[in-house]
């Protein structure tokens, strides 16, 4: 289980990083509807311990490869906002959950340009094709789509997860379903976009990604 304490200290340091001048509002109720919202009931996949995956490869990505972004800080609260808002049946979580970010960050004392950044990252989920330059972005979607090169049994589980989220569709719609969003992945010319993402990340999330779209064919 994740230590929601350790997350609430590592939102306060990226929200204090983040925001302009002094004086602004506590960030401990917003790590707080954040973190309920991470928790909710319907997640099995998208939950708290998928929001500390991210920010892990995050830092991993910025901290250890030095992988370059703009902006960390706006890379880090998007990952706290880019599957906020979810709901399995509803296809508008991102655009969602980048219009809660717009409303939340202001208050919480960022900038309009950043709070801009912020919810486009948030956007930019909706199809991990960041364009060559966006480097914040670069690091998001890799980081965001990491667990496609898990080893066997962690790429195992989140695919079991995934079905969970997905109860309410019936086995032969999931398995199209999914199977089109599989092929679709395999058939864009890179999954990751940074140095490390294509060398360390790629030939396992395709082999991943091939093996399961042969058992949903088969």
């Amino acid at each position: 289980m994740a230590d929601h304490d350790t997350l609430r200290d590592r939102w306060r340091r990226t929200l204090t990083a983040a925001r302009d001048g002094a004086g602004r509002p506590d960030p401990s109720p917003y790590a707080d509807n954040l973190l309920r919202r991470w928790s909710e009931p319907q997640r099995r996949y998208h939950t708290v311990e998928h929001l500390v995956a991210v920010l892990d490869r995050i830092d991993v990505l910025i901290e250890v490869e030095k992988e370059h972004a703009e902006d960390p800080e706006a890379v880090r609260l998007a990952a706290w906002f880019h599957d906020a808002v979810y709901l399995p049946e509803r296809s508008t979580n991102e655009e969602r959950s980048a219009r809660l970010a717009e409303r939340a960050l202001p208050e919480a004392g960022l900038s309009p340009a950043r709070t801009a950044e912020v919810a486009r990252l948030v956007r930019l989920t909706v199809t991990h094709a960041p364009e060559p330059g966006d480097s914040n972005g670069a690091v998001l979607c890799d980081a965001d789509l990491a667990i496609l090169a898990a080893p066997a049994t962690a790429y195992a589980a989140y695919t079991a997860a995934v079905r969970e989220e997905y109860g309410f569709v019936p086995d032969e719609a999931f398995r199209s379903g999914r199977a089109a969003v599989l092929s679709q992945l395999l058939n864009l010319p890179r999954l990751f976009t940074t140095p490390y993402g294509a060398r360390e990340w790629e030939p396992l999330a395709r082999e991943n990604l091939r093996t399961e779209l042969a058992r949903l064919t088969d």
